[in-house]
């Protein structure tokens, strides 16, 4: 090599410009080029092998298709070379001298006009080796093409203006380029740092890693692979890997599809939920891979964020990036990734329910906050979703479970709705009064523990052409009754008339209405909401602590009950007595639907009463 043979040539003006983005403003994150750089590499390696495929005749046919590194902490250099297609003298004018010709994009074109469409080709060459100027300060590149009668040729720039073309003597096939690092990216000079780099990014890609002289890229990209290939141990093994877990999966769902979007996905379900043990928000758990080149850890678009429960990796090679890879510039198109995922992980999960129910049952009560997240908040989801919730019902035993589908598949022939009632716990639900009237005609009612179901069922609606209903609210559908109530004993209607006026009258703006009940059996009153049920109305309680104890409502009385008719019997009297102790049923019945109550005037009523019956 002498001096004549050298070339100085200028940049093309978009060039410059590109490199004056690139090396100030264009990746979030610095260490980004080393993974554009082995893309690249993996890129011209994958190239050339589909050149070996065609029988072509290649210069060093026997060279290993790796991907070598040398990290120089004392030179403060960083090498990167491949053993791929490598470029003539005129590839790396277009290639690298001109924004207008990118050699992998040329390729690719080729291969589609070849319908050759199951290469695994990566990157931009001519858009992503620019980032290496973010790094350093000068770039020395050596390179021979394939073809056995090309020559080697060496590329060197400081990333300004100009760049040098040179021959190269004794240069084997592939890319070797000479990172002469900034100093204040000594760092990427030292081999811990790079290994690390390449983990975090190029751990699957498909040729060989070797920073100096140790392979790094050990682990298999197992969504890749063919599912019937691959062991449950190498699945465990792998969501350690993904997940930095040390248990197994819960639940494992390995995937490809075509339409609407080609996918390659493997999703992990953990053993626990961290977030019930007090470990704070899941962050996504799901990274983003194109073609087996990390894209986005930890993407937070890529699935709903009720979801984040989820781990594992989702690989799209129809991803448009952005020139950094940074940046999604289609986000339709992630929607539309994100849509085709979550369908077919609820369906995943659909079909666990019928195939394992204690098992789906296990994974309910550790994740059931996620999916009713998701009910509540995730319209396109939402039919689905229901499906998968899971509830206890008057005619479960405890910590038995049904769905929806259950309820309905057992209901009576004239019944139209689905009954639900909500409370804390089964206790307390069961001790109220609300159930006893289908109790007493065997209706099934669900049992709700959280105000979200409630929600969520207001949203819904109906599920399978039924009417979700709730038992407390105040216009009740109920079927034809096997069991009507009794009049024996009762109070005569004109008493029943002339109780409640007085009822009404007493309680005031506390009540908008007093009236007999059609629905009570053993409990002597019962209160109702005028719109929406008692659960969300606790929840606004909570919320609003002023609206406590004020918040008007219908009560009804059991006619048959002896309180009632012992109340009745004071009223008649004139008895102050009485007064007393209809504000105390009224209260009671607050209680028992788990209102608030004003714990003051109810310790002096009490008082009050307790002085009567010793006395």
């Amino acid at each position: 090599m002498t001096n004549t043979t050298v070339e100085t040539r200028e940049f093309q003006t978009e060039i410059r410009q590109l490199l004056d983005i690139v090396i100030h403003s264009l990746y979030t994150d610095r260490q980004i080029f080393l993974r554009e750089l082995i893309s690249n590499a993996a890129d011209a390696i994958e190239k050339l092998r589909f050149t070996q495929i065609t029988g072509a005749e290649i210069v060093d046919p026997d060279l290993p298709l790796e991907i070598t590194i040398e990290a120089d902490d004392i030179a403060h250099t960083l090498t990167i070379s491949d053993t791929g297609i490598g470029m003539s003298r005129e590839e790396l004018i277009e290639n690298l001298g001109t924004i207008a010709h990118s050699g992998s994009k040329e390729f690719f074109q080729k291969l589609k006009e070849g319908d050759k469409k199951d290469l695994n080709l990566i990157g931009q060459f001519g858009v992503g080796f620019y980032s290496a100027f973010m790094a350093a300060e000068k770039v020395t590149l050596f390179t021979r093409s394939l073809d056995p009668k090309a020559t080697g040729c060496q590329w060197i720039s400081e990333g300004t203006g100009s760049y040098s073309l040179d021959v190269a003597q004794g240069q084997s096939r592939g890319t070797k380029i000479i990172l002469h690092l900034k100093e204040d990216a000594w760092e990427y000079g030292k081999a811990d740092i790079i290994k690390r780099i390449i983990r975090q990014y190029s751990s699957f890609v498909p040729f060989p890693i070797n920073v100096n002289g140790e392979k790094v890229n050990t682990v298999q990209a197992l969504w890749t692979k063919n599912r019937n290939q691959i062991t449950d141990e190498e699945y465990t093994e792998f969501y350690k890997y993904i997940a930095n877990a040390y248990d197994e999966p819960e639940f494992y769902l390995h995937f490809s599809s075509d339409a609407p979007i080609s996918i390659n996905a493997l999703l992990f379900v953990p053993k626990e939920n961290l977030e019930i043990h007090g470990f704070g928000r899941t962050e996504p758990g799901v990274n983003l891979y194109c073609k087996k080149v990390l894209i986005q850890e930890q993407a937070p678009d890529i699935l709903p964020e009720w979801l984040r429960f989820v781990k594992g990796v989702i690989d799209s090679e129809e991803l448009p990036l952005n020139i950094s890879r940074e940046t999604m510039q289609d986000s339709a198109l992630i929607g539309k990734l994100n849509r085709a995922v979550t369908g077919k992980f609820l369906k995943f999960l659909a079909e666990q329910a019928d195939s394992d129910p204690e098992k789906y049952q296990d994974f309910w009560k550790k994740f059931y906050a996620f999916l009713k997240e998701g009910a509540a908040n995730d319209f396109n989801h939402r039919s689905d979703l229901v499906k998968l919730l899971r509830f206890e019902s008057s005619k479960t035993d405890q910590d038995q479970l049904i769905s929806l589908a259950d309820y309905v598949g057992r209901m009576k022939e004239n019944q139209n709705a689905i009954y639900f009632l909500s409370g804390p716990n089964r206790e307390t639900i069961e001790a109220g009064p609300y159930l006893e009237i289908f109790k007493n005609n065997d209706l099934e009612v669900i049992y709700t523990n959280e105000a979200i179901d409630d929600y969520i069922f207001g949203l819904v609606g109906e599920f399978e052409g039924k009417k979700l209903l709730s038992a407390d609210q105040n216009e009740l559908e109920l079927p034809e009754l096997e069991k009507e109530l009794s009049s024996e004993e009762s109070l005569t209607s004109e008493e029943i008339t002339s109780m409640t006026k007085w009822l009404k009258d007493t309680l005031g703006e506390k009540v908008t209405e007093v009236r007999e009940s059609k629905r009570l059996v053993d409990s002597p009153a019962i209160i109702l909401t005028t719109h929406g049920t008692h659960s969300m109305h606790r929840v606004m309680q909570l919320m609003n602590r002023e609206m406590s104890f004020s918040d008007p409502c219908i009560f009804e009385i059991n006619s048959r009950h002896p309180l009632i008719k012992r109340l009745n019997s004071l009223i008649i009297k004139n008895d102050p007595f009485a007064k007393v102790a209809s504000e105390q049923l009224f209260e009671n019945a607050r209680i028992s639907a788990g209102l608030l109550v004003d714990p003051k005037e109810m310790v002096t009523r009490l008082y009050q009463i307790l002085e009567r019956s010793l006395g």
